[in-house]
């Protein structure tokens, strides 16, 4: 079981750069892989990037690689989100979200996670 709490957001101009932290309670971090979603007013929620428990694999949507890095410090309990290139269209809440040692899963959909935080709102101005 862990608590995640996010943090960063804030508002940014197109092609601007912003970083968003999730720190993690508890003491097996290192055991949970780790994913970002977001979800813009009327939409569902969408996968943005994961990486896994052994930090061995990355995974993000078509619609961010090449512009956002996941990345995660098991020393710190933190994972974070790197967004450069931001654009109008990732204007969104964005959600952190763990599952515990996920043998099998693409770590890409909302219901591979079982623990999620509040969000932290990122607006991107044109």
């Amino acid at each position: 079981q862990v608590q995640l709490v996010e943090s960063g957001g804030g508002l940014v101009q197109t092609g601007g750069s912003l970083r968003l932290s999730c720190a993690a309670s508890g003491r097996t971090f290192s055991n949970y892989a780790m994913g970002w979603f977001r979800q813009a007013p009327g939409k569902v929620r969408e996968f943005v990037a994961a990486i896994s428990w052994t930090g061995g694999s990355t995974y993000y949507a078509d619609s961010v690689k090449g512009r956002f890095t996941i990345s995660r410090d098991n020393a710190k309990n933190t994972v974070y989100l790197q967004m450069n290139s931001l654009k109008p269209e990732d204007t969104a809440v964005y959600y952190c979200a763990a599952v515990y040692r996920p043998y099998g899963s693409t770590l890409k959909a909302v219901s591979d996670y079982d623990y999620w935080g509040q969000g932290t709102q990122v607006t991107v101005s044109s």
